[in-house]
């Protein structure tokens, strides 16, 4: 007869004893999905047996803040919130209002049957983020940080979109014209404890002419080579959920393409996260939109969508899904995909261990090191694009700090709603000073010279103004003002006036940098001649202190252009690779300069 040694004899009372112990509560009505010491695949399925109808139905729905009230989160079994844009708890809300707001909705759905908490989520995308991977994952793990200090788990973002047209009023949120460097820069989604959501599914950036949420009208290898391979790489990462795009692709918007939703996100490249929709985007499959919901409802998640964002007609959703369900046109095994992807993520997040948000965070909203990282990131990301007008009259750049008299001029001098773009504070952004609290470029400029130097500054000088004072040099910022999505989208990508004639009057009577603050690349051809330095500063954000970094030498010049500075519009679209590539400044440019020892 074989005998069990004696430590051999204790493990295995030891594992009796779990088991026993493990049974023993469920006995006594503990149930499994709670145990987070059980496998979370064993959790799903034992919270799936439990689940009705309707309580699944309600995991699939996302609506806005303003409709969460604990009553709708329970009688709905509401799976998500979100905040759309500008949708606030109070203006200027601080960490403590936002964190009261989730964890009172948090509350609500906690109170339902089962307790499932709700995942919110927020936009946290912004700007134009022309620096290195490394950087970038640094700026992720401080947004994550952020985010959570304001009680809320979910970012939609990154936008990973490849932008081939700027004329895309969301060209800002794309990295690249590149794919490699979007792939770079999903480094992003390593940020800590927030669920990121790669957007929007697949070819937003491509559509015919720029116009947002048009068809995007390309081969199986434009597709597979130029829009798709950042999601293998978001995916690698571990990107918890996906967001399908408003466009179409040859014709089938995204929306209803179970091909791409199911077929390759799900089966081929096997993600195990969530599609989610967008913004009242199952309504689009539709023209004119919400004209026939039922069907849109059916496209939609019999083509993948598992989470629905609706903002507004919960009741509507959720009775026209029922109706679905009960008729057979949508099979229960595709809700049970949905519900089972939500849940994977809720727990995996550790949402049912920690449901509420806390205040250990909240002092890192704003904190000086995410502003020092945001400041790295302005002063990495410039691109110097001409520096002296001549190879005799040699290079303007760095400036001296030390000056009797100097002129800053242009609109988006001292506009910190302009230097910060659409998405801040609210969804088409803000112009002035009072939105958020940052350093404008002016006020950077006035912080880096020589105690005696004589900054001037006026938006819009005359040339009587200008010749009356005897300025050393002259520092003109202009720019687009802020947008966002469809608002941003421009067939013609003219400098916005006054820009032009502010240019004309400065840099024809002084020596002058321009600096270009924008979204994307704009019209500047027919005035470059005229200055001595230009500067494409992209969307600094409340950062303007890392723009007089760089001019006056504290740091040098290091950006390259991550997409194409074109000619004239009518080239467009023109990406490097292209037979007719006849760029003013080609993709990778950029002029560099060596920082200045201090003294």
């Amino acid at each position: 007869m074989a005998r069990i040694s004696t430590p051999f004899l204790g493990i295995f009372l030891l594992v009796l004893l779990c088991c026993y112990a493990s049974n023993m509560v469920q006995a006594a009505g503990y149930p499994a999905y709670k145990d987070p010491k059980r496998p979370i695949g064993a959790r799903i399925k034992d919270l799936m047996k439990r689940m009705t109808l309707e309580e699944k139905i309600g995991q699939m729905v996302q609506i806005e803040r303003v409709n969460a009230t604990a009553q709708i989160m329970k009688q709905f079994y509401i799976g998500s919130v979100l905040s759309g844009g500008g949708s606030v708890p109070a203006p200027k809300a601080t960490p403590r209002q936002w964190i009261d707001t989730v964890n009172k909705i948090q509350k609500g759905a906690l109170a339902t049957r089962l307790g499932i908490p709700m995942i919110y989520g927020i936009d946290a995308v912004h700007g134009h983020n022309n620096v290195d991977p490394q950087l970038i994952k640094k700026i992720g793990i401080a947004t994550a940080h952020e985010v959570r200090a304001t009680g809320i788990p979910y970012a939609f973002a990154p936008c990973i979109a490849v932008c081939r047209d700027p004329r895309w009023g969301r060209c800002y949120e794309s990295y690249s014209e590149d794919p490699k460097i979007v792939q770079m820069m999903t480094e992003i989604i390593s940020g800590d404890k927030v669920a990121a959501c790669a957007k929007h599914y697949v070819g937003d950036g491509g559509t015919v002419k720029g116009i947002n949420e048009n068809d995007t009208i390309v081969s199986q290898h434009e597709l597979y080579s130029i829009h798709m391979p950042a999601y293998y790489n978001s995916i690698i990462r571990g990107v918890s959920t996906i967001m399908a795009s408003y466009s179409s692709l040859n014709g089938v918007k995204m929306h209803a393409n179970q091909e791409l939703l199911t077929g390759f996100l799900k089966n081929r490249l096997k993600f195990r996260g969530f599609i989610i929709s967008d913004w009242q985007g199952i309504d689009k499959i539709t023209s004119p939109p919400h004209s026939n919901y039922t069907y849109s409802i059916q496209a939609s998640i019999l083509a993948g969508v598992d989470m629905v964002m609706g903002p507004y007609n919960v009741t509507e959703f959720v009775d026209d899904l029922t109706n679905l369900i009960n008729k057979n046109f949508i099979p229960l095994s595709r809700i049970d995909d949905a519900v089972r992807r939500i849940l994977r993520v809720k727990f995996s997040m550790g949402l049912f261990e920690n449901p509420l948000a806390d205040n250990s965070l909240a002092d890192m909203l704003g904190a000086q090191e995410h502003r020092e990282i945001a400041r790295e990131a302005v002063r990495k990301s410039l691109v110097l694009l001409k520096n002296g007008k001549s190879a005799y009259t040699g290079p303007i750049l760095p400036l001296p700090k030390k000056a009797p008299k100097i002129l800053v001029a242009g609109t988006n001098a001292d506009n910190l709603g302009y230097q910060c773009g659409g998405w801040t504070i609210e969804w088409q952004g803000l112009s002035g000073n009072n939105l958020t609290s940052g350093t404008t470029i002016l006020k950077a400029i006035k912080d880096t010279v020589d105690p005696s130097t004589q900054v001037v500054y006026n938006e819009n000088p005359d040339t009587a103004f200008i010749t009356s004072n005897d300025y050393a040099y002259a520092i003109v910022v202009v720019g687009e003002q802020p947008y966002a999505e469809t608002n941003g989208d421009n067939l013609k990508l003219t400098l916005p006036a006054p820009g032009p004639d502010t240019i004309k009057n400065v840099c024809s009577h002084i020596k002058c940098v321009v600096v270009v603050v924008s979204g994307r690349p704009l019209v500047i051809e027919p005035y470059l001649e005229s200055m001595d330095a230009l500067v494409a500063a992209w969307l600094p954000g409340t950062e303007g202190q890392g723009v007089a970094d760089v001019l006056f030498g504290d740091y040098g010049f290091t950006g390259k252009l991550a997409r194409t500075w074109f000619k004239r519009v009518d080239q467009l679209p023109m990406n490097v690779g292209d037979a007719h590539y006849d760029p003013l400044f080609p993709f990778g440019f950029g002029l560099t300069t060596q920082p200045i020892k201090q003294m």
